[in-house]
């Protein structure tokens, strides 16, 4: 799954923007980090199972910032419609 977000042009990155994106309808996959701290990502998550939304979890936020093409590491990513 992570291969699907590397090629894909029409990403966010981050919570802030992720949450935004959530909030408006958007987001067609949601990805989120595993070792990322819960007390950030738990709403983003929520809100993701309220609209039906595909969850991915990733191992790590250093993978997650990779397949997003950051050198950081990254909490939350999204793929949108």
């Amino acid at each position: 799954m992570l291969g699907i977000l590397s090629r894909e042009q029409n990403k966010i990155i981050g919570i802030k923007q992720t949450t935004k994106a959530l909030n408006h309808n958007k987001v067609k996959t949601l990805f989120i980090s595993e070792d990322a701290e819960k007390h950030l990502v738990e709403h983003i998550e929520q809100i993701a199972k309220e609209k039906n939304i595909e969850i991915v979890y990733v191992d790590s936020m250093k993978d997650l910032g990779k397949a997003c093409g950051i050198n950081v590491g990254a909490a939350v990513a999204a793929v949108l419609k």
